[in-house]
């Protein structure tokens, strides 16, 4: 650290002095100034060479001018005549004079400058011998400038050496002091401890604790000190007593706070005691202790900031949490099972309203044993968690027994709804921390009601809707629909002021409801009734609409594998049950109102089963033991072979091929319900078929195998006027029956497209049979043309404008509200126009094509 100080001095020296050297010939305010002289003199001394040379030059020529001036004063001498030249050597010493005098002063410039370089040079070497004297004087300045840095940096060393070991020993002695602080403040943290004067609830109390564990904690680092022991057990004690002191304070004052809401309050003598009900009850229950919580809170808070440093905090406070919740117990278990109680006694009967309550006082006692629990604690704990299950399972037994009891599979769904929907999802869900033991026990709770739910709609499918014996009124078809169809009417014919809003609704059953709130919530917005007396739910036959009902209160309330199960059983017990109410009609009415019966049923079924979302599919698991007898016939046939080594064993190959096999069927509802309404539909088309124009399909089978049989002979049957009787009769058939079987159609099925549907096919099918008819009589060859005229077998324009006519005529009734979409009605047509040889037959085992929708 001296070192890294005294270089930042010296950088800073040095700065300085450049910046000094700067400042030494800057233009403005320099620290050393020139006169006006001395810069002409060092701008001269800074010219170059050639300046000089230009000087040397301008004087060359004055000399020239002067040696011209001269040369004249020699002539003029010569032409004044007082130097006469008489011989030719005077002439030659003139001459010799005359030059050397011109060279002289040619040479005089070279002279001057000679004498000037001589005077410069005198001027360099005075010059030197300044600098040299001036660079003795710098080195002896040098010299003495390192002898006093020298002393200087040896002074500086001595006195930072001097206050390191001041520092040191100052350091020193606080790091003995502090150390000893550890030690000696046990013996005053032990005397103010003896101190029966000394309060929990005191300001200097904290201040305590933390010397305290201060010093704990130095000991726990320092085991190694001579006099750790002594010390360890001084500090232990301590905190021993600590604890008790802490420990002792909140039993006192959750003791108090138990015997408050316990013990009755003195009533003076004469004075009548006040009912106390259950809302005061718990008011004063959680009033009480709330009022001690700050003499608690404070203390426990101390607790938990040490509980990880000291294992008798972290005791003190789990003993502390116990008390606690033993003096709630006492206090709530009582008040809980009194409360429930009463509870069961105000709701009896009424399972829903029960449950409900009972479940909502449980949450408020919950969330507010938990909220008081936070008074007292500054954190939640495993323990808390145990004491809200013992109080929630108090609400399972008191409720549990109940939900035994229960048979209707209204009120166990609504249950579902309660638990799942009101408790789980909007308290649980918001709530965890406080109500996450009672969302176990109401998660327990809900498992026995659904698999109370799962027993009840097992037995309700088995005696509601497999066993169900219909009544006579549930047979009476169609005279049940013209009845309220005649009802309709006369309701139509009602004046406006006398028609009730709500008449229509007030036949409708809860069925629709339920069925169209699952539609709803998948935004399905379909037309669930019609205008005909066939869509009112209560004209549904009963096992369709207690199917119905049945699905819709196990959908939201079981899982989903659950629910696939019991689907699959209803609706397969109930596409049985409509099967077998239909041959009861057969019985009493006609086939074709027990099949229309069966189809109108059955397209209800699948179109309110639709909104369910969720695979009708269920894998159905068996074993194939039909290979078992064939390997038994083996092993008894090779019974020489039984103990045989080799391939051979008669023992092994029947163990091999005797296993039974495992397999796996997928059974699915839907497919199930597309295929019954198909093969009914096929069933009332051929019957419908054979109603119209039945004798001719039979007298053209009959013909055509008459014909292979004998193609020679004339039979009787053959005359053209037999063939004309039974074209007439179909005619008359056609004319008279087809109206009522379209009236048929439009009283069960109440639906111009699903009645286009199944007519398009029993249209073709007529057609066809007076073609095959005509093709017969034109192509066997045993029928003149008189005899085709006898025989007036209409073309099949003929008979398609005679059904047209009749469709025309039927049609200008009134008209009536599709119940099914367009693509439904596709998907029926596309099925029911299939043709037998179209598709292959299926088993048993086989899936159906399903129909979408």
């Amino acid at each position: 650290m001296d070192d890294v100080a005294s270089v930042k001095i010296e950088n800073a020296n040095l700065r300085k002095i450049q910046n000094k050297l700067l400042q030494w010939d800057v233009s403005d305010n320099p620290l050393a100034p020139l006169t006006s002289l001395q810069k002409d003199v060092i701008y001269s001394l800074s010219l170059p060479p050639d300046e000089e040379a230009s000087v040397e030059i301008e004087a060359g020529e004055e000399t020239e001018g002067v040696a011209g001036e001269v040369l004249s004063d020699s002539l003029r001498e010569i032409e004044s005549g007082s130097e006469s030249i008489d011989t030719f050597r005077k002439f030659l010493s003139w001459c010799d004079r005359v030059n050397d005098e011109i060279l002289d002063e040619e040479d005089e410039h070279h002279r001057r400058f000679l004498g000037r370089l001589e005077d410069k040079r005198a001027d360099c070497d005075d010059l030197l011998r300044q600098i040299e004297g001036t660079l003795q004087s710098l080195k002896q300045l040098e010299g003495e400038f390192q002898f006093v840095s020298t002393n200087t940096s040896s002074l500086h060393t001595a006195s930072e050496k001097l206050i390191e070991d001041q520092e040191r020993l100052s350091g020193l002695d606080q790091e003995i002091r502090r150390r000893l602080q550890y030690f000696t403040q046990l013996e005053t943290i032990g005397q103010k401890l003896q101190n029966p004067t000394l309060s929990v609830m005191g300001d200097n109390f904290s201040d305590i604790l933390n010397r305290l564990d201060e010093s704990l904690e130095y000991l726990e680092s320092h085991k190694n000190f001579r006099d750790y022991p002594q010390y360890s057990s001084k500090c232990k004690q301590c905190v021993a007593r600590v604890v008790q002191m802490m420990r002792v304070h909140v039993i006192n004052v959750l003791s108090a706070a138990t015997e408050q809401v316990l013990a009755p309050k003195k009533m003076p003598e004469g004075a009548k005691p006040r009912e106390q009900t259950s809302d005061t009850a718990f008011a004063l229950f959680y009033g009480k202790f709330q009022a001690s919580a700050p003499k608690v809170k404070r203390v426990t808070s101390l607790i938990d900031q040490r509980r990880s440093r000291c294992a008798e905090y972290e005791t003190l406070l789990q003993d502390l949490h116990e008390f606690y919740l033993s003096q709630r117990r006492v206090v709530m278990y009582p008040g809980v099972g009194a409360a429930l109680q009463d509870l069961t006694a105000t709701h009896r009967g009424d399972h829903c309203a029960l449950v409900r309550a009972a479940c909502a006082f449980l949450v408020h006692v919950c969330q507010d044993e938990h909220r008081l629990f936070l008074h007292f604690f500054p954190s939640h704990t495993r323990e808390m968690n145990g004491f809200l299950d013992s109080l929630s399972l108090q609400l399972y037994d008191t409720l549990r027994p109940f939900v035994g009891q229960i048979a209707h599979l209204e009120t166990l769904a609504e249950l579902c709804s309660i638990l799942r929907t009101e408790m789980l999802d909007e308290h649980v869900h918001h709530s965890p921390e406080s109500l996450a033991p009672f969302g176990r026990v109401i998660n327990q709770l809900l498992y026995d009601v659904q698999e109370r739910l799962v027993v009840r709609a097992r037995h309700y499918i088995q005696s509601d809707i497999l066993n169900y014996k219909p009544s006579a009124g549930d047979l009476a078809y169609p005279g049940k629909l013209e009845m309220m169809e005649s009802i309709a009417l006369s309701l139509q014919e009602t004046p406006p002021f006398l028609q009730r809003a709500d008449s229509r609704a007030s036949m409708f059953s809860m069925t629709s409801q339920e069925v169209e709130s699952i539609s709803m919530a998948e935004n399905q917005m379909r037309s669930r009734t019609g205008n005909s007396p066939a869509d009112l739910h209560g004209m549904w036959y009963p096992t369709v609409r207690r199917t119905l009902v049945c699905l819709s209160r196990l959908y939201r309330c079981v899982d989903r594998p659950v629910f696939q199960n019991l689907s699959q059983e209803a609706l397969t017990y109930c596409i049985q049950s409509v099967s077998a109410a239909a041959a009861l009609i057969q019985q009493r009415k006609t086939n074709l109102d027990g099949e229309l019966f069966e189809i109108k049923h059955l397209l209800i079924l699948r179109e309110q089963i639709a909104p369910f979302r969720v695979d009708f599919i269920v894998k159905k698991t068996s074993l194939d033991f039909s290979k078992m007898k064939s390997a038994a016939y083996g092993l008894i046939q090779k019974r020489g072979q039984l103990f045989a080594l080799g391939s051979n064993n008669a023992l092994l190959e029947f163990l091999l091929e005797g296993t039974p096999q495992v397999k796996e069927q997928l059974l699915d509802s839907r497919k199930d319900v597309d295929r019954q309404l198909k093969s009914v539909c096929e069933i009332f088309i051929m019957d419908a078929t054979r109603l119209l124009v039945g004798n001719i399909i039979s007298f053209t089978d009959l013909m055509f195998q008459l014909v292979q049989q004998s193609p020679e002979v004339k039979l009787p049957e053959m005359a053209p006027s037999k063939v004309a009787e039974i074209v007439q009769e179909a005619q008359k058939n056609i004319k008279l029956k087809l109206s009522g079987l379209q009236r048929a159609m439009q009283l069960y099925l109440a639906n111009k497209d699903t009645e286009f549907i199944l007519f398009r096919p029993i249209r073709n099918n007529i057609i066809g049979a007076f073609v095959k008819l005509e093709q017969f009589l034109t192509t066997a060859g045993r029928f003149s043309k008189e005899d085709l005229a006898i025989a007036a077998c209409p073309s099949a324009d003929q008979i398609s404008v005679l059904l047209s006519a009749s469709v025309l005529a039927e049609a200008s009734g009134p008209s009536r509200k599709s119940t099914l979409s367009s693509m439904e009605n596709e998907k029926i047509q596309e099925e029911i126009l299939k043709t037998p040889q179209e598709k292959a037959p299926t088993t048993p085992q086989e899936e159906a094509p399903a129909i979408e929708l």
